[in-house]
């Protein structure tokens, strides 16, 4: 079943959001040629203690960090601990999430480290994140949740190829829907599979973390023996963003934006639903 949530409801995920963004704020400026992937779940701890909220990722089936970090050909999943140096031209992929008063937030962005990045990695990242922004666009009222889908896998496919030859959409992970829980019904897939059907209609209250993970190679992944650590098949390099976004009477809310989505929708042509933290 999908939880449907109140205006009040929203609000606080909202509040939970926010932290979440702060959280991405405080890591980026840590996510430096020589920092630890520890020392930007430290970083991440602070946040959290800072805003009274808890970690929705530490524990949650035994994962022992506050925040994934995926470096390089880790699609998902990294463990942050003191051994994993940056190193200047990596590139990062830091999910995390919050929770204030039981509602939960969750996002992912990718960070390049230092300099010297190519441009196809650079393209990289920009597709994946304009991807996730056309699937947030695609959160509408009468909508399904297939029309999320293949907002996301047109955008990808519409793009030039990359040198490697292919964008490898992965199949293995998706988003999923949030709220009193970070990880609820429906399972949202970053493809389209006509096998699932349509999926079920957004209407207000409607809450979903869309999230596409997108290789410069390979769909195919696998899990190291730590049990989390996901990684590409063939070594190529992935990008991962994700927003928590919310479907009001008004529109799209995008809970975990510092400005609940307003400029980048409006480049899309959307009006963001007005956000309950405003002159807060």
């Amino acid at each position: 079943m999908v939880e449907i949530k109140t205006p009040e409801q929203i609000a606080k995920m909202r509040e939970a959001g926010l932290v979440v963004a702060a959280i991405h704020a405080a890591t980026r400026e840590v996510a430096v040629p020589g920092a630890t992937t520890k020392d930007l779940d430290d970083a991440a701890r602070k946040v959290l203690a800072e805003h009274g909220a808890k970690s929705n990722f530490l524990g949650y089936g035994g994962f022992p960090a506050t925040i994934c970090t995926s470096v390089n050909d880790v699609v998902v999943h990294g463990i942050p601990d003191a051994e994993t140096v940056l190193r200047d031209g990596d590139i990062i992929s830091i999910d995390c999430g919050a929770i204030i008063d039981g509602w939960h937030g969750d996002a992912a962005y990718t960070a390049f480290v230092g300099s010297g990045h190519s441009a196809e990695l650079v393209e990289l990242s920009r597709v994946t994140e304009e991807s996730m922004w056309a699937g947030i666009a695609a959160v509408a009222k009468g909508n399904r949740l297939v029309d999320i889908s293949k907002a996301i896998e047109g955008y990808i496919r519409r793009q030039p190829r990359p040198a490697s030859g292919k964008y490898g959409i992965v199949e293995d992970y998706g988003g999923h829907g949030i709220g009193s829980q970070m990880h609820m019904d429906p399972h949202l897939l970053n493809y389209v599979d006509r096998k699932r059907g349509r999926g079920p209609k957004l209407v207000p209250g409607f809450c979903i973390a869309i999230e596409p993970m997108v290789n410069l190679g390979t769909a195919k992944t696998h899990v190291l023996d730590d049990d989390w650590t996901v990684k590409s098949n063939d070594g190529s390099w992935s990008s991962h963003w994700e927003h928590s976004v919310a479907l009001t009477e008004d529109g799209p809310l995008v809970l975990t934006a510092p400005d609940g989505g307003k400029a980048k929708l409006a480049e899309l042509g959307i009006t963001a639903a007005p956000d309950p933290a405003a002159g807060a």
